[in-house]
């Protein structure tokens, strides 16, 4: 049989008609056209054939012994399997009222007999395209909503569909099972008397007019909460997240999709989480402190002999005044002088008392506004004691548009000291006596950068990328935690810190501080 003819591939064509002669004719007129053809001589036959082969097109004679045409077609379209087959009666009947019963029925279209085998060609061909057409779409929207309907079962999200009223018409497994029940149990219940209603224990006191989702069904206002409380069927509570969108059908509201999720769980993890962090933090600020301690173990005979000095000049000057008091006459103007540098000398070791206190004081105090100028002289006095032990010194340039920065002055200044330290220590192994050099300057608008940059023999490409790892050190008697510690401290305050080679030998380490942000004038 002819495959392909005139657009239509393997359409079934049932001929209906208990005169042989006349399915002589059809089967003559349609067999070259590339049609399944099937042959019917009674009604009960032909209703055999249709359910079991379906085919598009139904020419059906009317007049027909036991059962006429008219009963084949009524019990066709009343079946599933049949319905959307295309019957085209054949009657010689050609009055109004045999057509207007034939369509009433479902008929599709009406040859009148004698029929002409052009007109039956044409008729046959279109309708046969039609259902082919028709039930090419229905099966693409069958599978369709069948992906649909998987996609949908497969998100974990739970998912309504609300009419305008907030009643539910459509709920996946996964709401069902937040909810505590099954989906055909959800279908009809309203949704914000099911999880927002009052209950012996209500989940929330709001208003009808400020419920979670209200504004999207009633205004068509999208919305998204997060941690809310939404109630089960049995009563219990959870946590949700929530989104919801408005349905329209042009611009006419139909409701509302809502997409939610239980976030016991994920509150849970977060809560977790945050205390997880207060535990690093406090950890964080031992280490640091433990470290500041060393610190200044290691610099406290340093620190001893810049006490000393001034506590020597307040003994010899004490014996002075002694001696001018017990003189006569009494030398009034040089007692008061020598009293004066007393109160100098006691001023300084004060000063250098509180700096150490400042220092290693437990916890830190916190972030505060600070100026870069003072608190790097303040740190370059700290790094006296090492720059003399280590045969260098200290420079401080500090660009004069460096504005103020946010952080913690103590873990600041621990982390300058800490550069400065190590810098001056690679300057002397390296037989150097050029100074440490720390500056300051502003880097876009929200960050200012300080870098410290020695003389030393530098770093080894090899171990760029380890410097700030835990316990690397290229110390004899490092322990590998400065670096890191310096690291931490820097990323608390918000900025960063880092290594980059200079154009000349040494070393250069930096790290960035946020600035001050303040309010803009109205």
């Amino acid at each position: 049989m002819t495959e392909n003819v005139d657009g239509v591939t393997e359409a079934t064509i049932l001929l209906v008609d208990d005169n042989a002669q006349n399915l002589k004719v059809l089967y003559e007129t349609l067999k070259d056209r590339g049609y399944r053809l099937l042959i019917a001589n009674d009604g009960e036959k032909a209703i055999s054939l249709a359910r079991r082969h379906q085919p598009e097109v139904i020419l059906l004679d009317i007049m027909m012994p036991e059962m006429d045409g008219y009963e084949v077609c009524q019990y066709l379209k009343a079946h599933r399997s049949t319905a959307d087959s295309a019957i085209v009666f054949l009657s010689a009947l050609d009055d109004v009222d045999a057509k207007v019963r034939g369509f009433s029925l479902g008929g599709a279209d009406y040859i009148s007999k004698p029929f002409q085998a052009q007109e039956v060609i044409a008729r046959v061909k279109t309708h046969a395209q039609v259902i082919r057409l028709e039930r090419e779409l229905h099966a693409r929207n069958r599978q369709l909503e069948s992906d649909q309907s998987r996609i949908l079962n497969a998100i974990s999200e739970g998912i309504y569909g609300l009419d305008e009223v907030g009643d539910i018409i459509f709920a996946n497994p996964a709401a069902a099972m937040t909810a505590g029940c099954t989906a055909e149990e959800l279908i009809g219940r309203n949704f914000f008397a099911l999880h927002f209603g009052d209950k012996d224990v209500p989940c929330h006191t709001m208003e009808q007019s400020g419920r979670p989702v209200q504004a999207t069904c009633s205004q068509g206002i999208p919305e998204h909460q997060r941690a809310i409380v939404m109630r089960r069927l049995d009563g219990t509570c959870f946590p949700a997240e929530y989104r919801s969108t408005p349905k329209l059908d042009g611009d006419r509201l139909r409701g509302a999709v809502v997409v939610f999720r239980d976030i016991t769980v994920e509150l849970e993890n977060e809560q977790a989480l945050e205390e997880a962090r207060s535990v690093v933090q406090a950890q964080r600020d031992q280490l640091a402190h433990a470290s500041r301690m060393s610190t200044m173990g290691e610099m406290a005979a340093g620190f001893a002999h810049e006490v000393n000095q001034p506590l020597t000049a307040i003994t010899n000057y004490a014996r002075v005044a002694l001696r001018l008091i017990s003189d006569e006459p009494f030398d009034k103007d040089l007692l008061e002088e020598t009293l004066g540098k007393i109160e100098a000398q006691s001023h300084r070791a004060s000063e250098v008392i509180r700096r150490i206190r400042r220092f290693v004081k437990k916890p830190a105090i916190g972030k505060e506004v600070l100026s870069l100028s003072s608190l790097l002289e303040e740190t370059r006095q700290f790094a006296e004691v090492d720059a003399r032990n280590n045969d260098g010194g200290v420079e401080v340039f500090v660009a004069e548009d460096v504005p103020d920065v946010m952080a913690d002055p103590v873990q600041v200044q621990q982390v300058a000291l800490n550069l400065i330290r190590n810098a001056l220590e690679s300057t002397r192994s390296a037989g150097s006596h050029a100074p440490v050099e720390v500056s300051a300057e502003r880097r876009g608008p929200e960050c200012v950068r300080i870098t410290v940059t020695d003389h030393g023999k530098g770093v080894t490409r090899e171990d760029e990328h380890k410097l700030f790892q835990p316990f690397y050190t290229t110390k004899e008697e490092g322990m590998g935690i400065g670096l890191a510690l310096c690291q931490s401290l820097i990323h608390a305050q918000g900025g960063d810190i880092g290594y980059e080679r200079p154009e000349h030998s040494g070393a250069r380490f930096f790290f960035t501080l946020p600035v001050v942000t303040r309010p803009q004038p109205a």
